[in-house]
């Protein structure tokens, strides 16, 4: 953990606490920023919205936002974005300061805008984007994904996402403390990476997955069913995911309703952000291990796959799995 900047991390096992360790300036209160482990949460949000017959998965984005219609998004389902499928043309390279995810942080204020043509709303950098593939094509990760499903929450609930997460998701985790997201000019929350929450917190999102969508405190949060969807996958993820133009460094993996899946033979999904951001659940053992950290760099396969390798350990010494 020392090896990897671990700001803080827990392991849980059949809801009971087995560690929990904090290092630097992080405290059990602290909000530490979760990067893409938002996107977990977000695709929580669309499981609980489907469950209660709010969106459909298989309808096309423009159906709940008509804005879209004129961008690269026309013609892709919200199905396609809860598993990275989308065709839109996005680069998601951290190092790259002209790539599109660097420009999506521009929009929303959270770096300084390189060119006065970067749009000044999150919203209005999302319309600028074009497809060059088909929709429905092999896994391709994309944080602007994230971002429309977001919108598409807030136009077919007719709430903002910070009002529907903290009813639908937080309030029935029956969390210690309030989580919060930032925000660009107009309010639009960025919800591919900038939420934040404390440690703890993050494992009761952990124990309610391994829970089938029931919180500790016995509420459903998410429907059992868009649980065993999330694990079991769709008829070709893992091929789309083999597919994929990036190397994923998961043979076998996929990728699932914001969710990875490192294992082909095993039901452990992983909530992954950059600079060292996890949450590891194991269906079949009851284990959910989490951890925050500050990488120097966005993304470290050493560090990645030190941390997984951790947790496994754990996992397999708290709860042996039969030869």
């Amino acid at each position: 953990m020392k090896a990897t900047e671990t700001d803080g991390w827990m392991v849980v096992h059949d809801g009971k606490l087995v560690a929990e360790q904090y290092a630097g300036a992080m405290e059990a209160d602290t909000l530490h920023l979760l990067m893409s482990v938002s996107k977990s949460v977000v695709g929580i949000l669309v499981g609980a919205l489907a469950g209660q017959g709010v969106l459909n998965v298989d309808e096309q984005v423009t159906t709940y936002v008509s804005e879209l219609e004129h961008s690269g998004y026309r013609g892709a389902t919200v199905r396609q974005l809860l598993d990275m499928r989308s065709g839109i043309a996005f680069s998601e390279d951290y190092l790259n300061p002209d790539a599109e995810v660097r420009v999506l942080e521009q929009a929303v204020g959270w770096a300084p805008r390189r060119s006065p043509d970067v749009p000044k709303t999150l919203r209005g950098f999302l319309l600028t984007l074009r497809q060059d593939s088909p929709h429905g094509g092999p896994f391709n990760y994309r944080s602007c994904e994230t971002d429309v499903l977001g919108w598409v929450c807030e136009a077919a609930a007719g709430q903002r996402f910070h009002k529907l997460a903290s009813e639908l998701i937080w309030s029935r985790l029956g969390a210690d403390f309030d989580a919060n997201i930032g925000v660009d000019s107009e309010g639009t929350g960025m919800f591919d990476g900038s939420i934040s929450a404390a440690l703890c917190d993050l494992a009761r999102f952990g124990i309610m997955i391994a829970h089938e969508g029931t919180s500790l405190r016995n509420d459903q949060v998410v429907p059992e069913a868009w649980i065993a969807d999330t694990f079991a996958g769709g008829p070709d993820s893992r091929e789309a995911f083999a597919s994929s133009p990036s190397d994923t460094r998961m043979p076998g993996g996929m990728y699932r309703n914001q969710f990875w899946f490192p294992w082909p033979d095993r039901e452990v999904l992983l909530c992954l952000g950059i600079h060292g951001q996890m949450i590891f659940v194991d269906r079949t053992t009851g284990l959910v291990a989490v951890k925050v950290s500050s990488w120097p760099t966005p993304q470290d396969p050493w560090r990645l796959f030190s941390t997984l390798a951790a947790f496994d350990a754990i996992n397999a010494e708290l709860a042996p799995r039969s030869p």
